[in-house]
């Protein structure tokens, strides 16, 4: 028998068989963008889908939820005025990524048909497999933004995708807890890598036509950093929103290792609002809390600090009214549901202003691809938002 599968079934064993479901790695992970410098400033993109259903009116237009965001929002540009279409989550989230009013509601499990902006960066403007990645808090279902069924696109050149709450996950933490954390370099960690490493290649890696055997390296660079997010105290993080903190948190990590050209994420537990109020609003000050830890690691970073763009915005609003519950639901059809924002800061954009003109959701995925020089003619409805750039 195969010494590594062997050592595969110990590991899984142990009770870590969620670990394979967290990460989704297409072919060529890390491998040398083959991408040249462009003409924009800009050379690393944060996508953040604040998703889950969010209302402006409990986000910009309540700063003292947000003081994070409002930050961002100074040193770039707040349009008060993005119109949305689809008020299922899936749908509705899938749009920002394809820059078409995707037809989709809240339970589907397929791809979307059209091709994602990952896929188009990773086609037509040859960013390597490493240079594309997304954190998401959306489960199984928020696998999916990674990559489209469009038979020119697809899996082939999907993002690498790291699902937060698996990473995270307490049981996998305790197996490797049990199994200790050795010294950097020692045999025993090279082992307990090894390990982790077999469980990754066979259960989580995401096998594309034509692939043979991932690449060692790559599969024990990934393990390594699987393993040191597991010895820190994210696995502990709890409450409202803890799916949407661990996810930013991943994000903050990948851009801190592998600094990636394209970095989306994806949060979902604003959907709380259903039956509260108040857990809504926490997860939005949680949120916010985050992705302000996560604004600072790029202002710290020499690297990222002046080539990094942040685009945030909702999927969706929610309801006018409060429910029989105390809480919003999105179905009301109304301008606090269809009508959200987007803060983005970034080089190439305008500084501290706020843009009048209305603009849709599906205009945030041309826009992300012009920042890497490329112009799309068919297959997206949105269009360019040229009120950001200076």
């Amino acid at each position: 028998m195969n010494p590594s599968v062997l050592s595969r079934r110990r590991f899984l064993a142990s009770g870590a068989t969620a670990a394979g479901a967290a990460l989704a790695l297409p072919r060529g992970l890390l491998g040398k963008t083959l991408l040249p410098r462009l003409g924009p400033r800009t050379q690393h993109v944060v996508l953040i889908a604040f998703a889950g259903g969010v209302r402006k009116k409990d986000v910009i237009e309540s700063p003292q939820n947000v003081p994070n965001l409002m930050r961002i929002a100074s040193a770039g540009v707040t349009c008060p005025s993005v119109r949305v279409e689809n008020v299922g989550h899936y749908g509705a989230a899938l749009s920002i990524f394809t820059g078409r009013f995707e037809a989709m509601g809240i339970r589907e499990n397929e791809p979307g048909l059209d091709p994602t902006l990952f896929e188009r960066l990773r086609k037509d403007r040859a960013l390597g497999a490493g240079d594309v990645w997304l954190s998401t808090a959306s489960g199984a279902q928020g696998r999916l933004f990674a990559a489209s069924s469009h038979p020119q696109y697809g899996p082939d050149y999907a993002a690498n995708v790291l699902d937060g709450d698996g990473i995270f996950n307490p049981e996998l933490k305790k197996v490797l807890d049990g199994l200790g954390k050795p010294a950097p370099e020692t045999a025993r960690d090279r082992e307990l890598l090894d390990r982790l490493g077999a469980a990754i290649d066979e259960d989580a890696l995401v096998l594309q036509k034509g692939q043979t055997a991932p690449d060692p390296q790559n599969v024990q660079r990934v393990a390594g950093f699987v393993l040191d997010q597991l010895a820190g105290k994210n696995a502990q993080i709890s409450g409202p929103g803890a799916a949407d903190q661990k996810a930013i948190r991943t994000a903050a990590d990948l851009l801190r290792v592998f600094k990636p050209r394209v970095l989306g994420i994806t949060l979902q537990s604003a959907d709380v609002a259903h039956g509260s109020y108040n857990a809504y609003v926490e997860v939005i000050r949680r949120n916010d809390e985050e992705i302000g830890r996560l604004w600072d690691a790029i202002q710290q970073d020499d690297a990222l600090r002046d080539t990094t763009a942040v685009l945030v915005l909702p999927e969706f609003g929610r309801d006018k009214d409060l429910n029989e519950r105390n809480g919003l639901d999105h179905g009301d059809g109304s301008k606090e549901l269809l009508e959200v924002f987007l803060v983005a800061a970034g080089p190439d954009f305008k500084r501290g202003k706020v843009m009048k003109d209305e603009i849709q959701s599906i205009d945030v995925c041309p826009t992300v691809l012009a920042l890497f020089g490329e112009r799309v003619e068919k297959g997206i409805d949105g269009k360019l938002i040229r009120g950001l750039f200076a």
